[in-house]
């Protein structure tokens, strides 16, 4: 594979083709916060918290550092003005849905996003798909899963699945910013117990 050379945040760092630019700046210890990547998944874009500023060939643009892939002279910025807006605006629409997730609070208060901002949602999920990747991706299991569409958009845990491949496995609960994922399966447990037994 050819290296490339690229710049994230004035400093030089060398990266592999294929490479994102999340990857590369992890690499070279440079932090961009996420919170749908996850190095055993494919990526995502759900969260869109890592938006960076990429500048090639003369034009800059906002993208998602976890998708957007390295390239020869490829200047990023992590932190700027506008990146810091984003991120902020994306926060307080995350808080909506969350606002006592730990993980969001601590970026709210890096970014001075405020988690009164919007009305409030009770979903408390955010849409990462951590959950949902993990067990499809990595345990092949398959056993939570996305409902719904848009705003009414909520993950479910598969009852018949679940009560098989959950109770020892659980693995993709610490992956959860929110808890919504253990709400959700504490719910499909009661659902368990109701189902025939044969």
């Amino acid at each position: 594979m050819s290296k490339i050379l690229l710049q994230i945040d004035a400093k030089e760092v060398e990266a592999k083709e294929g490479m994102t630019i999340l990857e590369a700046a992890q690499d070279a210890g440079i932090y961009i916060p996420t919170l749908c990547h996850h190095e055993k998944l494919e990526p995502y874009g759900a969260c869109r918290i890592c938006t960076v500023e990429a500048e090639s060939r003369g034009q800059t643009k906002l993208v998602a550092a976890c998708l957007y892939p390295v390239e020869q002279g490829l200047v990023v910025r992590t932190r700027s003005e506008k990146v810091d807006k984003i991120r902020k605006m994306i926060l307080e629409l995350l808080l909506a849905h969350a606002p006592d997730s730990r993980e969001l609070q601590g970026l709210a208060e890096e970014y001075g996003a405020d988690k009164d901002r919007f009305e409030k949602e009770a979903s408390f999920c955010v849409h990462c798909g951590l959950c949902v990747r993990y067990c499809a991706e990595v345990k092949k299991k398959f056993a939570v899963g996305f409902v719904n569409r848009g705003a009414r958009r909520e993950i479910s845990f598969d009852p018949v699945i679940a009560a098989k491949e959950c109770w020892n496995c659980k693995e993709c609960f610490p992956l959860c910013p929110t808890e919504a994922l253990q709400a959700a399966y504490v719910y499909t447990e009661a659902l368990i117990s109701t189902l025939p037994r044969f």
